[in-house]
């Protein structure tokens, strides 16, 4: 289980601990979907290949290791393509910000905050999935939180 703790309470820098150790970080853009992940010593970007369309994607070093699509624009829904797999990650309501992740059609996993208002985050995750893949996931659920929050105020 990933858990993401802001740095700060105004911070765009999260501290990932999977099973309570620190294991990575999460630094969003402020201007941009985009981020950088830090995993154990290692640097991977997070971003979308379009300005306001496109894929996103998870890339280490100029090599794409994963890819994500929304489906449709109205709903908060990803399909993830991992190593030859394909997961669904979607909101489990309209309203809601618990994210469920699916693989062909059985839920596996899931991603929530930590209360209502909280900036922490759990995600759930099989450790069958490599973590970069993991935190991949949990930054693409960020994404759509973010989205929220600034349509919200």
């Amino acid at each position: 289980m990933l858990q993401a703790v802001p740095k700060g309470w105004f911070s765009s820098k999260y501290i990932v601990s999977e099973n309570d150790t620190p294991i990575g970080m999460i630094d969003m853009s402020g201007w941009r979907e985009s981020a950088e992940l830090t995993i154990k010593g290692a640097i991977y970007q997070v971003y979308r290949q379009g300005l306001m369309t496109g894929s996103f994607v998870l890339d280490a070093g100029g090599s794409i290791l994963a890819r994500a699509d929304k489906p449709s624009a109205f709903y908060r829904s990803f399909v993830v393509e991992v190593g030859g797999k394909k997961y669904s990650l979607e909101a489990t309501s309209t309203f809601s910000c618990k994210f469920v992740l699916s693989e062909e059609g059985k839920q596996i996993g899931s991603v929530h905050r930590e209360g209502f208002l909280a900036r922490k985050a759990i995600a759930d995750f099989p450790d069958e999935i490599q973590l970069p893949f993991r935190m991949f996931m949990f930054w693409l659920v960020m994404i759509l939180w973010r989205r929220s929050d600034s349509a919200a105020s």
